[in-house]
């Protein structure tokens, strides 16, 4: 039986799933298994996943199309190891990802865990930049990065598990947005300890144009309202600060323009300051100036998606209850 079972939801993404297939057959310790869940994908990535049959231990499950945290769980049901693993299908795993986790169980058992993510060199520089925004302490993105000064840390399915024990226990990831802290809230109310394993981090892609991430971003932010009313006390001051960014750049911006000039002043230094972490942190002037498109776009659209819900679910009280959204999604 393998030790960790690594379990991945896909929809249409065959070249993804090559580059993780690729990095998991690398790894230096063998004593796991990956279970490939297609949830529906018009372009199935089964002849993929046949081509690394001979060097990853791996299962390949064709199911309707049902969302990501129903994959998930359909994979749990049928994977075997002690601890499930769950990556997104377009993350790339260091060499010594597994070898790193085992000694850490080895040394301190935890019930549940996560990983940072980071930029590979393969990456775009859109991409990397994405990764700073994401990571940085400045955007509030440290937090995902391994940071967990500001709230305490919460594990994120880009890179994250549990063990056996806790799936018998609470179940899987129910299907809505941010699933993961959801699922991390859970563990924690039931009693699991939940660890940071720095060490253990991924390489993870995310999304490829501003578009794109734009919108992911803008969905984040509105289901920070969501785990708001699913759980009262998880909203930390950290998550409103977005949307402290968005206020305050409209009122700069306006003060500026109606006012004085340099009204706009305090929101140009965050800027520069972004703009030479990124640079220091990215070794390049042409990714540290997409990182400062990035990040307006990871703390407007967090703070813009964050102010509509909030606006909308709590001060004017439309909406579903939190519980009966939940089970719509699920299809109940």
């Amino acid at each position: 039986m393998p030790y960790f079972s690594v379990i991945v939801p896909v929809y249409n993404r065959v070249d993804e799933v090559h580059d993780l297939l690729e990095s998991l057959s690398a790894q230096t310790l063998k004593d796991f298994e990956v279970v490939i869940v297609e949830d529906g994908s018009t372009v199935p990535c089964k002849a993929v996943v046949e081509a690394f049959a001979g060097k990853v231990d791996v299962q390949y499950f064709h199911k309707s199309n049902e969302g990501r945290s129903i994959a998930r769980n359909y994979g749990m049901e049928h994977a075997r190891g002690e601890y499930f693993v769950f990556f997104d299908s377009d993350c790339v795993i260091p060499e010594r990802y597994f070898e790193i986790l085992k000694a850490r169980f080895d040394e301190e058992p935890t019930d549940c865990f996560g990983g940072p993510d980071a930029a590979h060199d393969s990456f775009t520089d859109v991409q990397k930049a994405i990764n700073y925004s994401m990571t940085s302490f400045l955007t509030t993105g440290g937090i995902r990065g391994g940071k967990v000064k500001l709230e305490k840390f919460v594990p994120r399915s880009f890179n994250m598990g549990y063990s056996r024990k806790v799936w018998e226990k609470i179940g899987g990831f129910r299907e809505m947005f941010s699933e993961d802290i959801d699922m991390s809230m859970r563990v924690r109310n039931a009693g699991f300890s939940i660890k940071l394993v720095r060490d253990a981090y991924v390489y993870h892609k995310r999304r490829t144009s501003l578009r794109l991430f734009c919108r992911q971003i803008y969905v984040f932010g509105m289901s920070r309202i969501t785990l708001k009313l699913l759980y009262p006390d998880s909203l930390k001051l950290v998550h409103c600060l977005p949307a402290a960014f968005v206020l305050g750049t409209v009122t700069m911006v306006l003060l500026a323009l109606l006012w004085r000039w340099w009204a706009i002043l305090p929101l140009a230094a965050y800027l520069v300051a972004v703009w030479l972490t990124a640079i220091a942190s990215t070794r390049s002037l042409k990714i540290g100036s997409l990182a400062v498109v990035t990040s307006i776009i990871q703390l407007g659209g967090y703070g813009i998606g964050f102010i509509k819900a909030y606006t909308w679910k709590i001060l004017l009280r439309h909406g579903r209850n939190i519980e009966e959204e939940i089970m719509i999604r699920k299809g109940k």
